[in-house]
């Protein structure tokens, strides 16, 4: 049989040459795993903050501006009560996204200890990132922000200043989707206070001034628009990903299907947790992901 280039590639990634265990610092003693995650990037971490602040934002007008000063009760009681509900889950899905290790790695373990444990064959590769001197698992990508190979790597997210991988993708489904939830119910409730103030006199429809009033809720209306827009397309998206199993990258390399091909409703399980639940709608709620398995570094 001819041996493409491909084949010759991945022979001389077998090569212990190429490798080159000797040079890889051995990663980290097991008592740093438990370190918090944080991407120490001023890009993404001025995003994080600007998110931070634009739900803080709308929640300082819906209150303030709309609900506070409305005459019925019921209303801004029910009305308060759920932008808020929503704008916590939507904050703390954040909030895990941000501080959650996507699936990194393990830096430098190309070792010849390593190596030599996988107890490879004749014929089986194994790749090394030269990046980030780590053999890298089938499906994993190598981030040049977090400057680590994370395992089922969808793409680099400046909002939550992190990767989306295996580990924390399910609290970013959860961030977008309660950020479009929020964003919509504000236009809704914009709506109903801009007709509330035209049928009623601006200076009792609001504790500020009619232009401040005015100007406040257009920049709300802009900014509940302009994100139930982002984030709905990106929940889209990801659900998508997630039931076709593959990742943003590997859609865009149009990578070779080289796993097992499983259901829409196993692919749910594998990223929000097993049996379904209203744990899936919680970011507190941690999906068993196992343990990873020495062998998939193996292909």
């Amino acid at each position: 049989m001819m041996i493409t280039p491909i084949h010759r590639f991945r022979d001389i990634e077998r090569k212990p040459e190429y490798l080159q265990p000797d040079k890889c610092v051995p990663p980290p003693s097991h008592s740093s795993l438990g370190a918090m995650w944080f991407i120490r990037d001023g890009c993404g971490i001025a995003c994080a903050v600007v998110t931070w602040m634009l739900v803080f934002y709308a929640d300082f007008v819906v209150l303030l501006v709309m609900l506070v000063p409305s005459r019925d009760y019921i209303y801004s009681v029910i009305n308060g009560t759920l932008f808020n509900m929503l704008a916590f889950l939507a904050l703390a899905s954040h909030f895990r996204a941000m501080l959650s290790d996507p699936g990194a790695v393990p830096k430098g373990n190309a070792t010849k200890e390593f190596i030599e444990s996988l107890q490879l064959k004749p014929g089986q590769v194994v790749y090394k990132c030269p990046k980030c001197c780590s053999i890298k698992p089938d499906r994993a990508h190598h981030c040049s922000v977090c400057k680590r190979c994370i395992r089922k790597m969808d793409h680099h997210c400046p909002w939550v200043n992190n990767c989306v991988g295996e580990n924390n993708q399910k609290y970013f489904v959860l961030f977008t989707m309660y950020i479009a939830l929020i964003s919509m119910h504000a236009l809704i409730m914009v709506g109903f206070h801009f007709l509330y103030c035209f049928e009623e006199d601006w200076t009792k429809c609001s504790s500020f001034s009619p232009p401040t009033t005015v100007i406040l809720l257009i920049l709300l209306c802009f900014e509940a628009l302009l994100f139930l827009i982002f984030t709905s397309v990106m929940f889209g998206t990801q659900v998508h990903s997630i039931c076709t199993d593959e990742t943003g990258i590997e859609q865009l390399k149009k990578e070779e299907r080289r796993w097992a091909k499983k259901t829409k409703w196993m692919n749910m399980k594998a990223v929000f947790g097993h049996p379904f639940s209203i744990a899936w709608l919680s970011p507190f709620a941690t999906p068993d992901q196992g343990k990873a398995d020495p062998y998939q570094y193996v292909v």
